[in-house]
């Protein structure tokens, strides 16, 4: 019997270059079949991150904006417009290939929706999909963003979920590019600071659910980032 394995590292803090180019690592060992399929989670320090599609208008802060707030700015690969990135969001990264569970993009982004939809619901909070947005919405009020990229049918980018992330950092976009909706957290909607390693936790047993993993492997933050993961995977 063939069972799905998934490999998880909890990368904690990391710059987002550094874990932009542990992605695109990723990414080229899944394609090459040197490593099964690879899920991180992680924060990043304060961060705007402007998708293909992105209208850079949406940056709306200032340069000086940006030096005060130390807030770092990346034009890059995923899908969707601009988010914010920073201490207190968890933060999803999937090197999944999709081949192997449904060669279906638009699945695919439900499903994390699903993944992020049942977590909220483990704290008490009804969420759910807005038409013509993806991401997790409570209301009118967005508690988690999703851009992906799918290459030869591996994703990578994912999910950023706010849970004690101070909410004030998005004043310096316009976040996705949607003017009229506001941002939230889990914070903000429980009334009380959350730990982020129990948030990972249930999203990892989530992930798993809907994806339809049989076994998790964890692996620690600094063998991944060793760069020799050809070494410890197998696909």
């Amino acid at each position: 019997m063939s069972y799905r394995t998934l490999i998880y590292s909890d990368l904690d803090t990391i710059g987002y270059k550094e874990a932009w180019d542990l992605q695109h690592e990723l990414l080229q060992q899944r394609k090459d079949k040197k490593i099964g399929d690879v899920f991180l989670m992680l924060e990043h320090p304060h961060t705007y991150t402007l998708g293909k599609t992105a209208d850079k208008k949406n940056l709306v802060g200032s340069k000086e904006y940006l030096e005060e707030n130390k807030i770092s700015v990346f034009e890059i690969d995923r899908g969707g417009d601009i988010t914010y990135h920073g201490p207190g969001q968890v933060v999803g990264y999937p090197i999944i290939s999709l081949s192997e569970w449904q060669n279906d993009t638009h699945k695919y982004l439900r499903a994390l929706e699903e993944v992020l939809i049942l977590t909220c619901k483990e704290y008490g909070l009804e969420t759910g999909r807005k038409e013509k947005y993806t991401g997790v919405w409570i209301e009118n009020r967005k508690i988690a963003a999703i851009g992906i990229k799918i290459s030869n049918w591996i994703s990578m980018h994912g999910f950023a979920f706010n849970i004690n992330t101070d909410l004030s950092l998005f004043n310096g976009i316009i976040p996705c590019g949607i003017s009229d909706k506001e941002v939230t957290s889990l914070a903000k909607e429980l009334g009380r600071e959350i730990s982020l390693s129990e948030v990972k936790e249930k999203l990892l047993k989530n992930f798993k659910e809907i994806f339809q993993y049989d076994i998790i492997e964890k692996v620690e933050a600094n063998i991944l980032l060793s760069k020799k993961t050809e070494v410890l995977f197998h696909a």
